[in-house]
């Protein structure tokens, strides 16, 4: 009986909406979630179909990469999603995916600008997109350094990681976190819904501007923070 059955279960079922929601193709993509109290993460394993995967499947690892449950090898991005986890302390779930209108703007090496009220209801600006890799990060740990050019991006733009939980990585595709796997996942669903929505308003009219700061405002807040009203609460 597995010690982390709760945490491999939520796991593999954020990783099957990457299928449902249309996020990614084939073997593409991978979700993890972490418990801090226990020290582990959990993620899909490596090149695995999602029509095949099983919750015995998810792999449990230290936050140094060490496997502590499972049989398969881990997700070729699981560094990346191991070096989250040590440097944004608030996060409890990490998704990955390759879908097609945010990968687009990271190929296109552009931030998703903030156009209207969808993409304000969950942060105040654009979407970050980070720097192309040097080589000299590509041959040393590629995936570790995935992750910095993310850290690095955070911190050159006092982001913070708990109000803006996406990221678009130059050349690569979108990364998003959240409190949790299934989070993690929606904002991967929402990442791409504002990704197409900008794609589409700049083929209408090239010229559209960012949506102006007092109902960018508007929509933001009523949704996070102290005074937010949305929805039905606690």
């Amino acid at each position: 009986m597995s010690n982390y059955t709760y945490l491999k279960e939520a796991v593999y079922e954020a990783n099957m909406e990457i299928p449902r929601e249309q996020l990614a193709i084939a073997t593409f993509g991978n979700v993890s979630g972490v418990d801090r109290a226990a020290g582990v993460m959990a993620i899909k394993p490596s090149g695995v179909p999602y029509h095949r995967l099983r919750v015995e499947d998810i792999v449990v690892l230290d936050l140094n990469n060490v496997v502590v449950e499972g049989t398969m090898r881990p997700s070729s991005d699981t560094k990346t999603h191991a070096l989250l986890y040590r440097s944004f302390a608030g996060i409890g779930g990490v998704c990955h995916t390759h879908s097609t209108y945010a990968v687009a703007w990271a190929q296109a090496l552009l931030p998703i600008p903030n156009l209207g009220t969808t993409h304000a209801d969950h942060l105040t600006v654009a979407v970050p997109v980070t720097d192309v890799m040097s080589d000299e990060m590509i041959l040393r740990d590629y995936e570790t350094e995935t992750g910095h050019q993310i850290l690095d991006l955070f911190s050159r733009g006092s982001l913070n990681p708990e109000e803006v939980e996406m990221v678009l990585v130059a050349c690569h595709g979108p990364f998003t976190w959240g409190k949790d796997p299934a989070k993690a996942v929606y904002n991967s669903v929402v990442l791409e819904e504002i990704a197409k929505m900008a794609y589409l308003t700049l083929q209408l009219n090239p010229a559209a501007t960012a949506i102006k700061q007092s109902l960018c405002d508007k929509h933001y807040f009523r949704k996070h923070g102290k005074d937010a009203y949305y929805g039905q609460g606690c």
